[in-house]
């Protein structure tokens, strides 16, 4: 009986309570009262079924959206960890997720942005030491005051701009084939920190070795143009990963192509620019030139073994067997600065013993000429950068 009465509906007779129920109570308790006492109960019994179930189902729908809710916020936090974990790994510092980053950017931001990841690009430290070694060698064509003339100007400017166009393609051309090495030595480069792709880098190497080329040809001095070549070649071999190349993982073949580079090439082949094509005279080899040759070749190599310094990690990791790594960071630091006070001293004694007097008219033999300021202060400049490096490495 009390299932059956538990199945009625809401709506039918015994549990209505509308107008068309039954009219008096008492009527029903007088005559069924038996009935009419369990139709209570059971009526009672009804609804506390349906309101438990409405709880019930209530309760679930709030904790169907809780744990709804609670999911997209722990995808967005996984989210915004990966976003801070790429940053870190690449060198970026860590920032918070606020509703500035947003904001689109202004044009003069993304100018800036641009001319920045350039400028990292070009590693600013080479473009320096090639445009300072250009003035220097110029400088030794110098013979006399009318010499520095707008002629001059024209011809370091004609050189300078093929040389750094040339130049870029080989820093570029060396950041392509170490993109995975500079995550871990220099993170900050723009192909390894991801603001350049691969293509945008292999575009900017391919114009700027045709800009250099084509510069060098339309200025007509063959020195210029075969200084551009050979830095091509010598730059290609020393970072294209291929059969037979690659020469920088070999300390001695890599140590050679940059004694090549800015011993004999930026010495001969652009002193040669600004005396036979600019100037017009005859190929005469000065001893200011052969003994700029003979200091750069030794300071090549100088050169040579400070880059690797600070590259230790990345060297090591992808199997780049420098000096460094072989020998340790203090060991080669040190002996590069031995090698720097040899050079120096034994420059400031040849030209505290050469016969030749400070003047305009022998400037080309005069005895600060000996010594390759321009290129000191660009090793100097390099000493430095190192030194700062190491610093946070100090046991």
């Amino acid at each position: 009986m009390e299932s059956l009465l538990v199945g009625f509906s809401p709506s039918s007779a015994f549990v209505s309570s509308g107008s068309s129920c039954w009219r008096n109570k008492d009527l029903m308790a007088g005559h069924f009262p038996s009935f009419y006492k369990g139709l209570q109960v059971s009526r009672c019994k009804v609804w506390n079924i349906i309101d438990r179930t409405s709880v019930v189902k209530l309760e679930r729908h709030h904790l169907k959206h809780h744990i709804r809710g609670a999911k997209d916020r722990s995808i967005y936090h996984q989210k915004i960890k990966i976003k801070h974990l790429a940053n870190a790994a690449s060198g970026h510092p860590l920032q918070s997720n606020q509703p500035d980053d947003y904001k689109p950017k202004s044009p003069l931001n993304s100018v800036i942005n641009a001319l920045d990841a350039f400028y990292r690009f070009s590693r600013p430290h080479t473009v320096i030491g090639t445009a300072l070694s250009i003035v220097s060698v110029a400088l030794l064509a110098v013979e006399k005051v009318s010499d520095m003339s707008p002629l001059f100007f024209t011809g370091v400017l004609e050189a300078i701009a093929a040389a750094l166009m040339m130049n870029i393609y080989i820093v570029g051309l060396n950041q392509l084939s170490d993109i995975e090495i500079d995550k871990v030595n220099k993170p900050y480069l723009p192909l390894a920190s991801g603001e350049y792709s691969f293509k945008t880098g292999v575009l900017i190497v391919a114009s700027f070795s045709i800009m250099s080329f084509w510069l060098g040809w339309i200025v007509g001095s063959w020195p210029l143009f075969w200084a551009l070549f050979t830095s091509f070649v010598l730059g290609t071999a020393y970072s294209i990963n291929l059969p037979l190349l690659r020469w920088k993982r070999f300390a001695v073949a890599a140590a050679m192509c940059i004694l090549a580079v800015r011993a004999v090439v930026v010495q001969l082949a652009f002193y040669l620019h600004m005396q036979t094509h600019v100037y017009r005279r005859p190929a005469v080899f000065s001893k200011p030139l052969i003994f700029a040759t003979a200091f750069m070749s030794f300071f090549s190599v100088v050169i040579a073994l400070f880059k690797d310094v600070p590259d230790l990690e990345g060297d090591k990791t992808f199997g780049i067997r420098t000096f460094t790594v072989r020998l340790g960071q203090k060991r080669v630091f040190w002996t590069c600065i031995s090698l720097l006070e040899v050079a120096y001293t034994v420059a400031i004694l040849v030209g505290a013993t050469s016969p030749f007097a400070w003047t305009l008219d022998h400037i080309s033999c005069c005895p600060l000429n000996f010594i390759p300021l321009n290129d000191s202060f660009f090793c100097l400049y390099n000493l430095c950068a190192v030194y700062f490096v190491l610093l946070p490495h100090r046991q």
